[in-house]
């Protein structure tokens, strides 16, 4: 028997029927919103494009639950979004006055920061607005902290405020 004509091992992970439905409708809205096509006939297409992909990577074994996580967070994450931007938006000009201004202080640190969120996805969401903040990058995730250095002590006093923790956490539904 050949590698093409083998059969799938039956306990290879595969993505639940309702898992596929919400990856299916996702796909098809992101494809709607960057080609922005809205003629009915290429609506239907890119649809079915859709579906067919997801079906033939459902069939395939190579979708699974992992991220159901994501899906789940509903619209929450439609309010931290905004706050981050505008969280990068002010660390971008402070980076760039610390820089640019031989008279503002750059004075490097590593600190520890609880990661107050009960579930990887939490943690890794906050690690990742961390290093996505200019300033600050996340190093380690461990034990319930992060190891993040921060170009100065006011990024790093802000991360040790919590709020941008605190917000992770609504975002995430308590996780």
């Amino acid at each position: 028997m050949s590698h093409a004509t083998r059969p799938l091992p039956e306990n290879q992970p595969r993505g639940s029927r309702r898992h596929v439905a919400l990856l299916s409708a996702t796909l098809a809205a992101a494809w709607t919103l960057w080609s922005w096509h809205f003629e009915s006939l290429l609506l239907v297409f890119g649809a079915l494009s859709c579906l067919a992909v997801v079906l033939l990577a459902w069939r395939m074994r190579i979708i699974d639950d992992e991220g159901g996580p994501l899906l789940r967070l509903g619209l929450r994450p439609f309010s931290y979004i905004p706050w981050l931007l505008w969280q990068i938006v002010r660390s971008n000009i402070d980076v760039a006055r610390r820089i640019l201004s031989p008279g503002v202080p750059i004075s490097p640190k590593l600190i520890e920061v609880p990661a107050s969120q009960r579930t990887d996805l939490g943690k890794v969401i906050y690690a990742n607005s961390i290093t996505l903040t200019p300033g600050t990058i996340s190093i380690r995730i461990r034990d319930g902290m992060i190891l993040v250095h921060a170009l100065s002590e006011e990024a790093a006093d802000e991360l040790l405020q919590g709020e941008m923790d605190r917000r992770v956490r609504d975002c995430v539904g308590g996780a």
